[in-house]
C-alpha cells in the first residue's frame, strides 16, 4: 500500500495555473517595454534604471536573509567588486577594440561576485546568526578600507571611470542615450528575477528554507547546512555582482561608495521594508526605497533620518514588511469581509496622519536649531514654509504629535476589533485569515 502511494507522481499543474504563471512574466515584460512610452523624460528613465538595479540587488540579498536566514552587513562587497571589475573590463575592451558588446559585460560583474563569494564564503558561512553577521561586517570593512589604499585598482576617492560607448555596437546601439541603458537594465532585471525565482523552486531553494527554519533537522536527514549556506552565498554574490555591474554601466564610474556600509544598509532596508517572507517583497521594497530616497532628498536635508524611522516602524509594527501587510488582507478580500475594515481604517488614518505631521514638524525645527542655529529661522520642508522660531509652530508640533498619538492609539484599538470581526467572518466561510 505504501509503496504504491509513494510511486505516484505529483499531479501536474493545471493548464489555467500554467497560463497564469507564464502570463505574469509576459505581463511584466510588456510593462517594462511600455514604461518608456508613458514616462519618457530623462529623469523617469534614470529612476526606472535605478529601480531595476535595486531590484536585482535586493533579491540577491534576500537569497541570504529571506531564503537562508543569514543576516549580512557586508553584501555591498560583491556589488562593489562587480562594479569595479566591469569598469576595468570596459576600459580594456575599448582600448583593445575587442568584439564584446555592452549587454554581455554585466556577466563580468556577476562572475566577479561569484568568485569572491566562493573565496570568502566558505569561512563566512561556517556559522549563521550573529557569527555570520559579524564576519560579514568585518569583511565589508576590510574591503572598504582597501578601496582607499589600493589606488591603482580602486582609484582612491575619485574612483575609476569608463566610456561605455566605445564598445562594439549592437543593432547600431551605442548605449549612450539613457533610453538604451534603460532597456539594457530592464532586460537584465527580467532575466535575473526569473533566474532567482527559479532558484527558489529548486531542491536547493527548498533546502535553503529548511536550513533557515531548522538546520539541526537538515543535518539529521543527511544534508550539510554549511554546504547549503555556502551555495546560497555564492548565488547571492553572483547576482549582487550583476547589480553592481549595471550600476557601474549606468553611471560610467565605480568608487568606494559602492563598497561602503551605506550601500549594505540600503539593501537591508529595501529587503526588510518590502518583506523578506515573500519573493515579491524585495521587489516592492526596492521600488519603495528608491522612489522615497529620490523624493525625500529633494524635500528635506535629513532624509536619511526619516529612513531610519521608517525602518524602525516596520520592524516594530510590521515585521512582515509592506508585502506582509498586503498579504494579511488577502484572505479577507477573498472572503468578502475586507469592507468591514474600511470604516475603522478611515477613522484611524486621520489621527495617525496628524501624529506624523507633528513628528515631521518637530524634527525639522529641532534639526534647524542643532545643525544650522545661525541661519534664518524661516525654513521650508516638504514644500511647506514656516518659522522655526515661532512659539505657535512649536505648540502646533506638540499638539499634533501628542494629541495625534493619543487618538491614534485609541482608534487603532478599534481597528483591532474590526480585524477580529472580519477574520471571524472569513473563518465562517472556510477561509483562514
Amino acid at each position: 500500500m505504501s509503496e504504491t502511494t509513494s510511486s505516484v507522481a505529483p499531479p501536474l499543474p493545471a493548464a489555467a495555473e500554467r497560463l497564469k504563471f507564464y502570463g505574469l512574466w509576459i505581463a511584466a515584460a510588456a510593462v517594462l517595454l511600455l514604461l518608456p512610452k508613458i514616462f519618457s523624460s530623462g529623469g523617469s528613465l534614470t529612476t526606472f534604471s535605478l529601480i531595476g538595479i535595486s531590484i536585482i540587488f535586493s533579491l540577491s540579498y534576500n537569497i541570504l536573509l529571506g531564503q537562508t536566514g543569514m543576516l549580512s552587513f557586508g553584501h555591498a562587497v560583491y556589488y562593489g567588486l562587480g562594479g569595479f571589475l566591469v569598469i576595468h573590463a570596459i576600459n580594456i575592451i575599448g582600448a583593445n577594440k575587442l568584439p564584446v558588446p555592452l549587454p554581455v559585460v554585466p556577466l563580468v560583474g556577476g562572475l566577479t561576485g561569484l568568485v569572491f563569494a566562493m573565496l570568502l564564503g566558505w569561512v563566512s558561512t561556517q556559522r549563521s546568526g550573529t557569527a555570520f553577521a559579524m564576519i560579514s561586517l568585518g569583511v565589508a570593512e576590510l574591503v572598504a578600507s582597501s578601496a582607499l589604499i589600493l589606488r591603482s585598482f580602486f582609484g582612491g576617492e575619485a574612483g575609476i571611470s569608463a566610456n561605455r560607448t566605445k564598445l562594439l555596437r549592437l543593432f547600431d546601439w551605442s548605449f549612450g542615450p539613457q533610453i538604451q541603458i534603460y532597456y539594457l537594465v530592464a532586460g537584465w532585471t527580467l532575466i535575473a528575477v526569473i533566474a532567482m525565482y527559479a532558484l527558489t523552486r529548486t531542491p536547493l531553494g527548498r533546502m535553503c528554507n529548511a536550513v533557515r527554519d531548522n538546520p539541526e533537522r537538515v543535518q539529521f536527514v543527511g544534508y550539510d547546512p554549511h554546504v547549503v549556506r555556502y551555495l546560497a552565498f555564492c548565488f547571492s554574490g553572483f547576482f549582487a555582482g550583476i547589480a553592481g555591474a549595471l550600476a557601474a554601466i549606468n553611471f560610467e564610474i565605480a568608487n568606494s561608495a559602492y563598497l561602503g556600509a551605506v550601500q549594505s544598509g540600503t539593501v537591508l532596508f529595501a529587503t526588510y521594508i518590502g518583506g523578506v517572507g515573500f519573493f515579491i517583497g524585495p521587489i516592492v521594497g526596492a521600488i519603495f526605497v528608491t522612489i522615497l530616497s529620490l523624493g525625500l532628498s529633494d524635500l528635506t536635508p535629513v532624509w536619511q533620518l526619516y529612513f531610519g524611522l521608517i525602518f524602525i516602524a516596520v520592524v516594530v509594527f510590521a515585521p512582515g514588511g509592506i508585502t506582509g501587510l498586503l498579504m494579511m488582507h488577502r484572505p479577507l478580500l477573498k472572503a468578502g469581509t475586507l469592507t468591514r475594515m474600511v470604516p475603522s481604517y478611515t477613522v484611524a488614518f486621520v489621527p495617525t496622519l496628524a501624529m506624523i505631521a507633528g513628528l515631521i514638524l518637530a524634527i525639522e525645527t529641532i534639526v534647524h536649531y542643532t545643525v544650522n542655529p545661525g541661519d534664518d529661522s524661516h525654513i521650508k520642508a516638504f514644500g511647506v514654509s514656516f518659522d522655526a522660531a515661532s512659539r505657535y509652530v512649536w505648540a502646533m508640533a506638540a499638539v499634533l504629535l501628542i494629541g495625534g498619538f493619543l487618538m491614534a492609539r485609541k482608534t487603532w484599538t478599534w481597528v483591532g476589533h474590526a480585524w477580529d470581526d472580519a477574520s471571524s467572518g472569513a473563518r465562517e466561510k472556510g477561509i483562514a485569515a
